[in-house]
């Protein structure tokens, strides 16, 4: 057995990245998908760990003691985008489209369990394959596994890969037909000021306007860039900080909790004071950025020890949930259709509603950048897609995920 340490095993992950953007280089597709190059990079080197087990009996183990830090250092990211400012600045549209995918959230839960049960699974197996790893993505997965396994759910790390690998596919494929369709069947048009064809798409970068950098000042002698990275990244440790003292009370009281919860809703509520103060001078985007890559870290550090044969027997009632996912979100995206306005706008919506309800957000802003494209420019589309799947969904799941937990564990 070769053993690495800590240090070794964040190298490791860290090459295991740019490895997966060396793939979606020589597989372009890949890329059009939106499959996120840390996934590609820790199913390298587990795929690789299962040749070298078959064939010469060498096995790996890793250290994988900053995984968890990492994975609560991006959940804790996500907690201080959840502005109560920022979710009013958006108006009524994004108060309407939030519902609706927490609604849809919720069926995706109930839909995976009533097809796993005439399997004999678990319930939670159903959850697992719902909104857990689909409107969540493979972080999600990855970090509710532990506790889907715990509660009986075997294997609950590589199922959740395997289906947040093909609800991004998914995603990526069938948004775009589906808001395509809207447009063609109800003979939808772009409003005549935005109708340029090819343009760039007009509102995407909205939500970072509304999230704009705070007033900051920089001591003498400081490096502004430095400074303001220190800054957010010990506000973030002191959400992490706070946030085990509130998880550690929320097990008390018998909860079933991920690790990251407590540090999310710290973040939140330090997020919101200091919208009301700015006593802080939270950057977002350089909070987004510590998130992002500590998400990559945590997927490559994940992924790479996996027993991918855990699949096996598996693959019948995955295919069968699956399935079924993607036709209640095809159902949604006409109910996204006609609850956001029935326009053309509304079925922009409806594609990125897929996009992010099946994969991530990056599948729903390609999908929507591809209709733009054809069809013209959608800035209300812009500023409520994103808005909502990139920052509030993600809050919001994991909470509904918890009740399901502690439910039905």
């Amino acid at each position: 057995m070769l053993e690495l340490s800590m240090i070794h095993t964040l190298a490791l992950a860290a090459l295991a990245i740019f490895a997966g953007h060396g793939v979606r280089r020589i597989f372009p597709v890949l890329a059009r998908l939106n499959v996120p190059a840390p996934v590609l990079g820790g199913l390298l080197i587990a795929a690789g760990g299962l040749m070298a087990g078959q064939w010469t009996r060498m096995t790996f183990r890793f250290d994988t003691a900053l995984q968890t830090p990492c994975m609560i250092a991006f959940f804790t990211s996500i907690g201080f985008a959840a502005s109560a400012a920022l979710l009013k600045s958006g108006g009524r549209l994004v108060l309407v489209f939030f519902g609706v995918s927490i609604a849809f959230a919720l069926l995706q839960n109930l839909v995976g369990i009533a097809v796993a049960l005439p399997f004999g699974l678990h319930p939670l197996f159903g959850v697992l394959a719902g909104s857990v790893t689909l409107t969540g993505g493979p972080a999600t997965g990855l970090a509710f596994a532990p506790l889907f396994e715990k509660a009986g759910v075997q294997g609950a790390a590589v199922i959740a890969v395997a289906t947040a690998m093909a609800g991004i596919v998914s995603g990526g494929i069938i948004g775009g037909p589906i808001a395509t369709a809207l447009i063609t069947r109800h003979r939808l048009r772009a409003p005549l000021a935005t109708r340029v064809k090819g343009a760039q798409p007009v509102g995407a970068h909205i939500v970072e306007e509304k999230l704009a950098e705070p007033a900051l000042h920089v001591p003498a002698g400081e490096d502004r860039e430095s400074y303001v990275l220190l800054k957010n990244l010990a506000a973030m440790l002191a959400a992490m900080w706070i946030g085990s003292a509130l998880s550690a009370a929320f097990e008390s009281l018998g909860l079933t909790l991920p690790a990251y919860i407590g540090a999310m809703l710290a973040a939140a509520l330090l997020r919101n004071i200091d919208d009301a103060t700015r006593v802080i001078g939270i950057s977002q985007r350089t909070v987004d950025d510590l998130g992002s890559v500590a998400l990559s870290l945590f997927i490559a550090m994940a992924l790479m020890s996996l027993d991918l044969r855990a699949l096996a027997g598996l693959a019948l009632p995955l295919l069968a949930i699956l399935a079924a996912q993607v036709l209640l979100v095809a159902a949604a995206c006409v109910a996204v259709f006609r609850l956001m306005g029935r326009d053309y706008e509304a079925a922009v919506m409806s594609g990125g509603f897929a996009g992010f309800m099946l994969g991530t957000t990056a599948n729903a802003m390609a999908n929507m950048e591809t209709l733009v494209e054809t069809y013209g420019r959608a800035p209300r589309a812009f500023l409520v897609v994103p808005m909502v799947g990139a920052f509030f969904i993600d809050f919001a799941n994991a909470l509904l995920i918890t009740g399901f937990l502690n439910v039905l564990k």
